[in-house]
């Protein structure tokens, strides 16, 4: 069995006093974010859900929406929701494939599923900062900034669960903070501290927060005051497969030759004429 990255019971401790302050607006920018995607969808939508650690935050924002807290297990019904919207705790699933298709087994046919959360860039400025500074203090290295997956992995995830229409797209948003202990204080306030299950537990010396405020600076600052710090939102949308959805037509079946549509000269397999393509290129309007 393969042990867990991340230790839920503490990331339920960090999140425990978070649900109100100013630190929520990752939270809030995220839900502003899903509204206006909804806004673009030419669709009503009778039984929505939510899953989301913080539903002080995201009940606002789709009133009378069921609430599900983000456990492993989900316990949404089979076919009971036709918009099931995951809040920005994603990321710290042990199994987030096996959320996403738990949330297209709750989805009735043609559901919409949107998802929110932290993508591979975010605090890379951290990340790389912590990793230099233990290094030279410690001469190891132990997980302080969890690992999150790139947009293209994001997109595979709902292709695996079995989502028709998949689309992962993202949003970076750069934050400055006047300095490390300020980045580190918003962070606690989100309820986003190092949960990581192989996280080293014994006392972190202040040599080591020196150096990396000080690599930080070195590496990232633009000579302006503070420090900048990154942030990547990623957006899944997937729909539950329905047999009114557009399918891709069948190989073979075009009517229109693909050269026409690119005013070229279609070159037969094996004579291929570097030049002749060049032109074609020259002559395109």
């Amino acid at each position: 069995m393969t042990s867990p990255l991340f230790d839920h019971p503490a990331l339920a401790r960090h999140r425990s006093p978070r649900t109100t302050t100013p630190a929520m607006f990752l939270h809030e920018l995220a839900a502003r974010q899903i509204s206006e995607r909804l806004t673009e969808v030419n669709r009503t939508f009778t039984k929505p859900a939510i899953v989301t650690a913080f539903p002080d935050i995201w009940a606002d924002f789709l009133p009378g929406a069921t609430r599900f807290a983000d456990h492993e297990n989900l316990h949404l019904p089979d076919a009971g929701f036709d918009l099931i919207v995951h809040g920005l705790s994603l990321h710290w699933s042990n199994d987030p494939v096996g959320q996403i298709i738990q949330c297209r087994r709750a989805l009735r046919p043609d559901g919409l599923f949107l998802a929110a959360l932290f993508g591979g860039e975010t605090l890379t400025e951290l990340r790389q900062s912590l990793a230099r500074a233990e290094s030279a203090v410690s001469g190891g290295l132990s997980p302080r900034v969890a690992p999150m997956a790139g947009l293209r992995d994001l997109g595979a995830l709902l292709v695996r669960a079995g989502f028709a229409l998949p689309v992962a797209d993202r949003e970076k948003i750069g934050v400055r903070y006047r300095s490390l202990v300020a980045l580190m204080h918003d962070l606690r306030a989100m309820g986003e501290t190092n949960a990581m299950a192989d996280r080293r537990r014994s006392f972190t010396p202040r040599a080591l927060f020196d150096l990396a405020e000080q690599i930080y600076a070195d590496e990232f600052g633009d000579g302006a005051t503070g420090i900048p710090a990154t942030f990547e939102i990623a957006f899944l949308t997937g729909w539950a497969p329905d047999e009114s959805q557009q399918k891709p037509l069948r190989p073979g079946s075009a009517t229109t030759r693909l050269a026409d549509a690119l005013h070229s000269v279609e070159q037969p397999a094996g004579d291929f004429t570097p030049g002749a393509v060049r032109k074609n290129k020259r002559e395109q309007p």
